[in-house]
This record gives C-alpha cells, sequence and structure tokens, in this order.
C-alpha cells in the first residue's frame, strides 16, 4: 500500500466521537486562533481591492455562495477560498507547525470552512475535515525534509498545502479511498509557493496559502468528478515531489505514528504579525529591555545568534522599505522592539518603518548563524542575543523556544484575548463574542455559519 493510499484509508476512518478530548480542544483553538487572524485583515492593504475585483469576476449570482470573511459579501466556493486563504496569512499571525515549517490554518480552514458552509455541513464534519487536513499537511511537510525543501527556495506552506486542503474537502465531499487517493494526488501536482518574494519585498506571500487551499479543494471536486490522480505523486522516479524539491526528503514520515499521534497538538500561536523566525530575537530583546531596563539610546551593538534558515530568511542587513520586509527583518523587529516594548501590526506601516530613530539602531544589530542553534532545528527555532552599552555594559539573553510554541505556549485566555482584538476591529465586540463561542463548541452546530 503507498503512503497515499494509507492516508486516504486513514481519512476514512476519521469520526470525531473516536477523537481524544483535548485534540478536539486543540482542534477548536486552531480555528479560533485562524479564523481571527483573517477576519482581522479584512481591511488590511490591498485586500478590499482584492475583494471587489474577484466580486466583479464572480458576482452574487455565481451559483453556490459562500462568506467572504469579515466583509457581509457572498461569492462564489472559488473565489471565497482565493480571499479567504489570502487574508488568512496577511496579517503573519497564523499557526505554525515548527517541525514542518508549514503554516496549516491560513490553508486549512479557508479550504474546510467556505466549503462546509456552502454545503451545509455540521460542525462536526467540518472539525473532522480540520483534523484531517491538519494531519496529513504535517506530514507531508514533514517529508520533504524541512531545511533542505527551504534552502532551494520552496515555500512549504504552498507545496504541502494543496495535500492539506485537499485531505479537509475530501474529507466534507465524502469522497471514498480511491477518489480520495487521486485527490491527494493531484494536489500534489499543483504544489506550488517560491520564496522570491524576498528578493523585493512583494506582498505575495499571503497568495501561496490562498492558491494551496484552492488547488486542494480543485482536487477534491475533480476526483470527485471522475478524474484521477497520481498516487505515487511524491515517490515516482520520474516527476515525483518530493525528489524533485529536495535533497533530504523522507517519506516514511508521513504515515509514522498515523492516528496515534496528532501533530494538530503541535501547533505554535503567534503572539507577534511577523515571521516566525524572528519571534525569539524579539523576546530576547524584551527581557533584557525590562529586567536591564535596557534604553534604545544607551545601545552600541547587537548581535543575534540564531539557525540558518534564520539567518537566510530574516538576517540581511539591508533596511527594509516595504512592509513585507520589514516582517521578514530581525534587525527591524528587535529595534522595534527595543524602542517601543511590543510589536504590534501598527509598527509594520510605512510611515513607521521610515522611523529615522528606528533605521539608526537597526544599523547597529548583525545576525549570524551558531551551530547550536541550526543543530537544533527545525524542533527549535531559537536565538540568543547580545546587547552591548555605550558604558560598557553586556547583556545577553537566550531563547530556546519563542513564546506561543508549544513549549511555551500561550494560555487558552491569551488565545481568546488575541481572537476578539483582531475580529473586533472588523465585527464589533459583541458578534467578535458572540462568533468566538460559535467557534469554541462548533461541534454542536448543526450548520457551519456564515462568516
Amino acid at each position: 500500500m503507498s503512503e497515499l493510499r494509507e492516508l486516504a484509508a486513514y481519512l476514512q476512518g476519521i469520526c470525531l466521537e473516536d477523537i481524544p478530548e483535548n485534540v478536539v480542544s486543540a482542534a477548536k483553538y486552531c480555528v479560533l486562533d485562524s479564523i481571527g487572524a483573517a477576519v482581522g485583515a479584512a481591511g488590511y492593504e490591498e485586500i478590499p481591492d482584492i475583494v471587489r475585483q474577484v466580486q466583479s469576476f464572480s458576482g452574487d449570482d455565481a451559483g453556490n455562495f459562500a462568506s467572504i470573511w469579515g466583509h457581509n459579501r457572498k461569492s462564489s466556493v472559488f473565489q471565497a477560498i482565493l480571499v479567504n486563504g489570502i487574508m488568512g496569512h496577511a496579517l503573519e499571525l497564523d499557526d505554525v507547525h515548527t517541525r514542518s515549517k508549514t503554516h496549516i490554518g491560513a490553508v486549512v480552514l479557508p479550504a474546510a470552512w467556505t466549503l462546509a458552509e456552502s454545503t451545509g455541513a455540521a460542525g462536526k464534519e467540518l472539525l473532522e475535515a480540520v483534523i484531517a487536513g491538519y494531519e496529513v499537511m504535517v506530514r507531508i511537510g514533514k517529508g520533504f525534509g524541512v531545511a533542505s525543501h527551504r534552502q532551494k527556495g520552496w515555500h512549504v506552506t504552498g507545496t504541502a498545502g494543496t495535500f492539506g486542503a485537499a485531505a479537509s474537502c475530501a474529507k466534507l465531499m465524502k469522497l471514498n479511498e480511491e477518489q480520495t487517493t487521486s485527490a491527494l494526488g493531484m494536489a500534489g501536482t499543483q504544489s506550488s509557493g517560491l520564496w522570491a518574494f524576498l528578493e523585493d519585498g512583494a506582498s505575495c506571500k499571503k497568495l501561496h496559502p490562498a492558491r494551496a487551499a484552492v488547488n486542494g479543494f480543485v482536487a477534491a471536486l475533480m476526483a470527485k468528478s471522475g478524474m484521477t490522480g497520481p498516487e505515487h505523486i511524491l515517490d515516482a522516479k520520474d516527476g515525483g515531489l518530493y525528489q524533485a524539491t529536495s535533497d533530504s526528503f523522507d517519506i516514511t514520515e508521513i504515515c509514522r505514528d498515523l492516528g496515534t499521534r496528532y501533530e494538530l497538538l503541535e501547533m505554535d500561536k503567534k503572539p507577534y504579525p511577523c515571521c516566525r523566525s524572528t519571534h525569539c530575537a524579539i523576546d530576547a530583546i524584551l527581557h533584557l529591555r525590562s529586567k536591564h531596563d535596557v534604553s534604545a539610546e544607551d545601545v552600541e551593538s547587537i548581535l543575534v545568534s540564531t539557525y540558518d534558515i534564520g539567518v537566510k530568511q530574516c538576517g540581511t542587513p539591508n533596511y527594509p522599505h516595504t512592509s513585507t520586509e520589514a516582517k521578514f527583518s530581525t534587525p527591524y523587529v528587535v529595534a522595534s522592539a527595543l524602542v517601543k516594548g511590543k510589536v504590534e501590526l501598527k509598527q509594520f506601516s510605512e510611515k513607521r518603518i521610515n522611523d529615522d530613530k528606528l533605521m539608526k539602531i537597526a544599523a547597529r544589530i548583525k545576525v549570524e548563524e551558531a551551530e547550536k542553534f541550526t543543530n537544533r532545528y527545525p524542533d527549535h527555532w531559537g536565538c540568543s542575543i547580545e546587547v552591548k552599552l555605550f558604558n560598557g555594559h553586556v547583556f545577553d539573553h537566550e531563547v530556546k523556544d519563542a513564546s506561543g510554541s508549544v513549549c511555551n505556549p500561550l494560555t487558552n485566555a491569551q488565545s481568546e484575548t488575541k481572537f476578539r482584538e483582531l475580529s473586533a476591529a472588523q465585527l464589533g465586540k459583541e458578534k467578535s463574542k458572540t462568533l468566538m463561542n460559535v467557534i469554541l463548541n462548533i461541534d454542536r452546530e448543526k450548520r457551519v455559519p456564515s462568516l
């Protein structure tokens, strides 16, 4: 039996009554985190314009309707999944599975919730689809070989994401084992997503999970329609996805502990709206700022030592000029945290980025690789930071796991606060509170509600 077929067989048996209670609870908080991050982005940057453009091509007579989250509009399922997926990743506040380097909620939730809403599925069915999507996407992502896949320029949220979305949609469409196998195969042949956006600070990274969500939906839809997909999409000698995109893939990761180990329990929840690889440095500088009363004016230099991928993605000495560049700049976020004592969305506005004080401090910050952190990656995304003051004092601090990680998790109360703050900006406090209660009791809903 192939790995994909084994996954397909596993998906057939997922039933919420058989899932451990802590997994069901964790799934609800994954839904809460992902929906909050997406709804919070409804008015962010180019999102409103994207909604208007998409609406002009679909309209309100497109057939099956589904809500575009936070906009009081509906569109075709195809278009709604696309836009909801874009919103899910727009704020850089969506969840992360570190050992597979995947942002899962931004892919699985737009596909699963949108399809469930349009088909009248029950909340229980949605949760089953969410769990299916998370488990499949993590395992495919781990199989790529995180470091090698990334070093070749691939964005695993996009490449593994198609499988997660296909798994969720296959579950909701009630595909049989043969159809599900084909859906996963067709998901793989649509895998895409590259890190080239960092070259010039382009804002299209959020398109990767959105396309993965749409492509996974399309894969399931095609399989339901009778199209067949390659069962050996991962390991085919000619065109196998793993060998085409990685030098250190491990296909045995896919089915290891399947059904007994729930990777959904290993999700990081992000407290800061920027690349996860910058978070350990933010935690470190905030710790030193508080413990030693370090002020920006006193700092002569700062050295951040971290893993190789963290340096590659976020260690450039070039000062950022766009929001995307700033969110992937460790020097910028450390400087910003040092000055403000926190890192929040408004610190990535053009006006804030061009602050002369931040520019001067960021120029004193260097990011370099440390072998011990590279060796711990991707199990631990850590760093150390050394701050030298003009008066000769030197302070340092090491962060093995950033706040919000599995080893240093947000509490349920903190997750709820994050959701309320993000969603209330679009929905208002009362509707935000009502939606949170619906999500945390979604398995009791007879029908997945409109957002």
